[in-house]
C-alpha cells in the first residue's frame, strides 16, 4: 500500500481496484525487466487477485505494521537477502529490511517507474 499511497489519486475510494492496478503494472514491469516480484498487501485481497508473474501475499493477520512484519520475515527467510529490493517510503521498514540485508527503493519513484511501463 506504500506504493499505491505514494500519490493522492483517489485510490482510497476503491482499494481493491488500486491493488489490481498495481498488480497489473508490476506484471508488465516484471516481464520487461525479467525480475521476480512479490507484492505484500496488508490483508488478503477480496475478491482474490491472481497473477502468474507476480507473487501476491498478505500479512497473516491484520494489525499495525503487519505487512511490514511480513516483509521483514520474507527478507530474513531468504538465502540471498542482498538480492532483494524492498520498495517503501516507511523509514522504520527501511531500517528493518536493511538490517536484514536487503536494499530499498522509495515508493514514489518506483511507482513512477512502473507507470512508465504501462
Amino acid at each position: 500500500m506504500n506504493v499505491i499511497g505514494s500519490r493522492p489519486d483517489g485510490w482510497w475510494k476503491d482499494r481493491h481496484a488500486a491493488m489490481v492496478a498495481l498488480t497489473l503494472q508490476l506484471q508488465r514491469w516484471a516481464l520487461a525487466e525479467g525480475l521476480d516480484v512479490t507484492v505484500v498487501f496488508e490483508k488478503p485481497p477480496s475478491p482474490p487477485i491472481t497473477s502468474d508473474i507476480v507473487r501476491i501475499t498478505a500479512a497473516p493477520r491484520p494489525g499495525a505494521n503487519s505487512a511490514d512484519d511480513e516483509i521483514v520475515r520474507l527478507v530474513q527467510g531468504d538465502d540471498r537477502p542482498d538480492d532483494i529490493v524492498v520498495v517503501t517510503s516507511d523509514l522504520a521498514l527501511v531500517d528493518r529490511v536493511t538490517d536484514a540485508g536487503a536494499n530499498t527503493r522509495p515508493a514514489k519513484g518506483f511507482r513512477e517507474l512502473i507507470e512508465r511501463q504501462s
